[in-house]
């Protein structure tokens, strides 16, 4: 691994660029230094002209690598990490700081923009990849282009536009796993009106095998179903666009999204509960069957999940001329989605929970932009309104709950059982994966049951309306030196709710303790709610230096804010059978972040590349914590953040070139006494080092081309949950990966692939659930994945 690096290390000083990727259409092959222009500034601009560090990503890298996830696209970007456990659960990450709350009373730190529109909110946010024109990832605090999410950075995802004449393409390859993709797209229309219909759909057995059920191998499955094999994949999406252009000076784009999944469940593999025949480690076989109730309590007959996303966007521009032009962007979202999954990671029917989240936003946006010889100029308005809930379904049977949990309290009851010979704690199943904590339920009930089934469910609200304005000014006062400064004032109203249906046990009600299983307060469906409106300013400045037309200097200023969290919940006021309950509200303060970033960008022969240095500073750092299921927000104090991104592409003669990226980041929570338990951590989530390195090969052969994309991509150490933990982190590792193949001409294409051809044993994720409830669960990494691979374009 260590020579792997050294060698992307060399690479990287050889050259480093701006990378560019795109959908896995088969798409024309270009010249890797042609020109890229960007918007991530809200105007046309080549990429070295944007004194903030933004990675490009256009059609043809991603064609090549042949890439069609953000985890997957991600790897080559310098920065941003995302984490796909689930389609309903991503982690997103930008220099360290994650987004993946479910919460719909938390404000995401990570904004995720499509087509214009802002889609942070995490159960949303996830959105599959096809046709699409470019993906900008822009990074650092971004709030007067991209709004209050924005405190580390933006990824904006922008679909291809229905352009003049016909055109068409198809896509589809074939691979282990029953691996299936097929994508495509129709466009027609001429200067006027043009129209531009794509899909996408994907297919892919799970490769963690699933024992329950399976009526040839000996298993618990309490479930009594024949639960799918785990992480798995089943997406389809559409998209239908619009371009109307009834002069040279309006410009009007419809596009209209949906995206679904309706993937087998989350391979949650415990270390302490063993499948039926034995522990088979973080890569072997999984037992999870689910509840017997899992229909009626959770929603869902299997583990998996059912997802919907539906998705309007207008954009409307119009020159006004004299340099000023007028854009809205006016968009609609919602999703809903329902996951069940088997929290405790093992054959134990103890920890069976769903999700289940809906949410509506609506956006409008208007700006105005002025461009002259000695300044730029911008203003404009931004209202976002979402209205949102997370409903959280529980299942579990209590005997075997109260022999299999490590919750101090339950220790007298521990005692009961250990004297009957039923073992507690993670030893309530057995090293050969049978279940004696299932008997638990008998010995308390003195008989009298057998099985006692329990159900409960937990509701949080989240109804979040923003109002802002932004400006931002650039003076040029030579043509070699631009500075900008501008800023956002915004307002915030946010109401929470939260609700629950939390009965006592009946096996402790019994013993005199007068306490739900997971020890949180009913409500009884009744809905406590709380408001709070909050307001602030923030500023950006930005400086450009150009060494040459083609090189240029920058360094930015800038800062960012995560929104506080109105964070409800409920209490008990007493311990007894007629205890009231009370509305539990906790005021998260906001948390800041400064900025303070310089780099370099541009061409220089045959070499492009972009370096960037930058340093964070932040206040009221927001933290997650996983208790008994339920995930909370608090604040860890301060935290720093210092790091270096490289990107770069060398191009050798018309048959070779070589790119590469490199990023390091030393970032954590401050050694500070006053951070408690998080002082001295890591950031979670966050490699200290990523890299990437790779050649695409072109060589003609009479009227054909064989191509070539051998690549590797690296990451350090990670730490998945705050505080750190070594049992709750995963090694560093390296994947290579290959995409070759035959161009017949223009229009077909015939080759194979192969990601992670060294077969490499990682994680992507660790603790989870069940962490907060003292049995961490562990999720692997995507084994080797090959196959064949066939495109047409006309």
């Amino acid at each position: 691994m260590k020579s792997c690096l050294r060698s992307t290390v060399a690479l990287l000083a050889i050259g480093c660029s701006t990378t560019a990727f795109a959908q896995a259409n088969v798409q024309p092959q270009g010249d890797d230094a042609d020109e890229i222009v960007v918007t991530a500034q809200k105007v046309e601009q080549r990429i070295e002209d944007v004194p903030v560090t933004v990675t490009a990503v256009t059609g043809q890298k991603m064609a090549d690598l042949g890439v069609s996830t953000l985890a997957d696209v991600a790897q080559y970007i310098p920065g941003l990490v995302v984490q796909e456990q689930s389609a309903n659960n991503p982690g997103f990450v930008i220099r360290g700081i994650t987004s993946d709350s479910g919460s719909a009373q938390q404000g995401a730190r990570v904004t995720f923009y499509y087509n214009g529109v802002d889609i942070s909110r995490s159960r949303g946010a996830y959105q599959d990849l096809f046709d699409l024109e470019r993906i900008e990832a822009v990074k650092g605090p971004q709030a007067t282009l991209f709004g209050t999410a924005a405190a580390v950075g933006a990824v904006s995802i922008l679909s291809a536009k229905p352009k003049s004449g016909f055109a068409a393409d198809l896509a589809a390859s074939y691979g282990n796993f029953n691996r299936t993709q097929v994508s495509g797209m129709v466009n027609a229309g001429n200067d006027t009106l043009a129209a531009r219909v794509a899909f996408a759909y994907k297919y892919r057995d799970g490769y963690v095998r699933n024992i329950a059920g399976d009526a040839n191998v000996p298993n618990q499955n309490q479930g009594r179903v024949d639960q799918d094999d785990l992480n798995g994949q089943d997406q389809r999406g559409v998209r239908g666009s619009l371009r109307w252009t009834p002069s040279d000076a309006v410009t009007a784009d419809l596009v209209l999204t949906y995206d679904g999944q309706r993937n087998p469940g989350t391979a949650f593999k415990s270390r302490a509960f063993a499948p039926t025949g034995g522990q088979t480690g973080d890569y072997g076989t999984a037992e999870l069957s689910g509840s017997p109730y899992s229909l009626e309590v959770l929603g869902k007959r299997k583990l998996g999940l059912d997802r919907d996303v539906y998705d309007a966007n207008l954009t409307v521009s119009v020159d006004l001329g004299r340099g000023v032009t007028f854009t809205t962007v006016n968009g609609y979202r919602r999703f809903n989605s329902l996951e069940t999954f088997d929290a405790d990671g093992g054959p134990a029917w103890y920890l069976e929970f769903a999700e289940d989240a809906k949410g509506d936003q609506w956006s409008h946006e208007g700006r105005f932009n002025f461009t002259g010889e000695k300044a730029r100029a911008s203003f404009g308005w931004n209202a976002f309104f979402e209205n949102g809930y997370q409903r959280v379904p529980f299942s579990t049977e209590e005997g075997t709950y109260l022999a299999c949990s490590v919750t101090a309290g339950y220790a007298p009851i521990r005692a009961i059982l250990n004297q009957a010979g039923i073992p507690t704690g993670p030893n309530c199943v057995a090293a050969n994966g049978t279940v004696p904590g299932a008997r638990a339920t008998a010995v308390l009930s003195r008989g009298s049951l057998t099985e006692l089934p329990y159900a409960a469910e937990f509701t949080n609200f989240g109804n979040n309306d923003t109002y802002s304005m932004f400006a931002d000014a650039t003076w040029i006062p030579v043509p070699a030196l631009e500075l900008t400064a501008g800023a956002r004032v915004l307002i915030e109203d946010r109401q929470s709710g939260y609700s629950s249906v939390q009965p006592f046990s009946r096996l402790l009600a019994g013993a005199g303790v007068f306490t739900s299983l997971l020890g949180t307060a009913n409500t009884n469906g009744a809905k406590f709610e709380a408001e709070r409106s909050f307001a602030a300013v923030l500023p950006r400045f930005n400086a450009l230096f150009r060494l040459s037309d083609a090189v240029n200097l920058y360094a930015t200023v800038s800062k960012g804010r995560r929104s506080p969290v109105v964070q409800l919940a409920a209490a008990r006021t007493g311990s007894s059978a007629t205890a009231g309950v009370i509305p539990a509200l906790q005021i998260v303060p906001e948390e800041l972040v400064w900025n303070y970033e310089g780099g370099i960008k541009g061409r220089v022969g045959p070499f492009s590349g972009a370096a960037s240095v930058f340093y964070q500073r932040y206040d009221g750092f927001q933290v997650s914590v996983t208790e008994n299921g339920v995930t909370t927000t608090r604040s860890a104090g301060k935290a720093d953040n210092l790091g270096v991104e490289l990107e770069g592409n060398l191009r050798l003669g018309q048959m070779l070139s070589l790119f590469g990226t490199f990023a390091y980041l030393d970032g954590g929570i401050g050694d500070d006494a006053t951070n408690g338990v998080f002082a001295g951590n890591r950031f979670r989530l966050q490699p200290d080092m990523t890299a990437s390195a790779g050649a695409n090969l072109r060589v003609p052969i009479g009227s054909a081309t064989f191509y070539a994309v051998p690549n590797m991509t690296y990451r350090s150490k990670v730490f998945f949950e705050l505080p750190n933990r070594e049992a709750i982190s995963t090694p560093g590792y390296t994947l290579f990966n290959l995409r070759a193949g035959v161009e017949l001409g223009e229009r077909f294409t015939i080759g194979g692939f192969a990601r992670n051809l060294t077969n490499e044993r990682y994680l992507i994720d660790a603790g989870n659930t069940g962490g907060g409830f003292g049995v961490p669960t562990y999720i692997r990494g995507e084994p080797r994945f090959y196959g064949v691979e066939l495109g047409a374009r006309f």
